[in-house]
């Protein structure tokens, strides 16, 4: 036991009251939406710089039939693949409460692409980490799992992607993260903590989702975008062309291309 709410009162294996569906139902009825499926492939974008990009260029149009409170849908197809990316659903419970939605609504795979700071050298940035698994140092993820210090990457998919994303136009690394719900807390302790383990960014989302991808059998890749040392150096947070939606868009083709 623990007086830690956070940590008891909790039944893994029993279903939610409050399933998605529900919600969902409730906002299509408010809202008068059409019950249409999303595209099998929902991009998490919690920057919104991937959605600004599509709503500005034309190359995006608004889905009808999202039913998320929340947030707007943008649909985009990328060489034949339609994707529907889902901006500023930033930090562990939005972007879980998020991918709860577009699982109900019919995608079969979700991608997050959210900013990360680095943690332990990289030979470059900006560049890409697929995050094969992530420290648990946020919430959401012990009402999906038991507790334990990591989250995972699905084996399976892990496999399918192993050296499937070279040759982009920016470079995609592999490693770990650590998932925190306090970014104004990244103390010199727990940055040395992290650094001692291996961790290669920092970042707000991919514990969760992959606890989350776990206790749901569910299909979820996270990716950081390396793009900043903590602001500590200046010149920080650049991501290249179009705030990087571009290179995004790429590498979510990519990582689709490779688990078709």
């Amino acid at each position: 036991m623990t007086d830690h709410p956070l940590l008891g009162g909790k039944d893994y294996e029993a279903p939610s009251l409050f399933e998605p569906t529900n919600l969902l139902r409730e906002a299509r009825r408010q809202r008068g939406l059409p019950d249409v499926d999303v595209p099998a492939v929902g991009l998490l974008d919690p920057d919104g710089d991937i959605v600004a990009h599509l709503a500005a260029t034309g190359r995006g149009r608004r889905h009808p039939g999202w039913a998320c409170y929340h947030t707007d849908m943008w649909t985009v197809e990328v060489d034949g693949i339609e994707i529907g990316v889902v901006g500023t659903a930033v930090g562990a419970p939005f972007a879980v409460l998020v991918a709860e939605q577009l699982a109900a609504s019919g995608a079969e795979l979700v991608i997050s692409i959210t900013s990360a700071g680095q943690i332990s050298p990289l030979a470059r940035l900006p560049c890409f980490v697929l995050i094969d698994r992530a420290l648990r140092d946020e919430g959401t993820s012990a009402h999906y799992l038991p507790p334990g210090r990591w989250a995972h990457l699905d084996e399976t998919l892990a496999g399918k992607l192993s050296g499937a994303l070279a040759g982009l136009p920016e470079p995609v690394l592999t490693g770990s993260s650590w998932t925190t719900d306090a970014p104004y807390r990244e103390t010199a302790t727990a940055i040395a903590t992290a650094a001692s383990e291996g961790v290669a960014c920092v970042e707000m989302e991919a514990a969760a989702l992959y606890a989350y991808a776990a206790a749901r059998h569910r299909d979820v890749v996270c990716l950081a975008h390396v793009t900043n040392t903590m602001a500590t150096d200046g010149d920080d947070f650049e991501k290249g062309t179009d705030n990087g939606a571009p290179d995004a868009l790429t590498v979510a083709r990519a990582v689709v291309e490779a688990l078709r």
